[in-house]
């Protein structure tokens, strides 16, 4: 099994900065895509930022200039660097991984979700 272990979540005041970690471990094989979603109150999970296993990576508009994706290939973790925090971007956030356990089938595993809270 897989299993995704994020840090990093908690409240911060508008404009502030958090950092979120996710680390995944088990049986890996490799790791293809790694990324964040979130998901706030009565809204549909979105994708937030993403990033390949060559360094390749994504940002919805709405992040792009403020958040940062990187991850460390040997150590199997992502990072999100969020600055410039808005209350927009208060929300669930989750760690995603594209996995193969046995090559060349490929999964996606998830974390258990960690809260940002951005108050205004």
């Amino acid at each position: 099994q897989v299993q995704l272990v994020e840090s990093g979540g908690g409240l911060v005041q508008a404009g502030g900065s958090l950092r979120l970690s996710c680390a995944a471990s088990g049986s890996i094989f490799s790791i293809r895509t790694m990324g964040w979603y979130r998901q706030a109150p009565g809204k549909q999970r979105e994708l937030v930022a993403s990033i390949t296993s060559g360094g390749s990576t994504n940002y919805v508009d709405s992040v792009e200039g403020r958040f940062t994706i990187s991850r460390e290939n040997t150590k199997n973790t992502v990072y999100l660097q969020m600055n410039s925090l808005k209350s927009e971007d208060t929300a669930v956030y989750y760690c995603n991984a594209r996995v193969a356990v046995t090559w060349p089938r490929y999964d996606d595993y998830w974390g258990q979700g960690t809260q940002v809270t951005v108050s205004s």
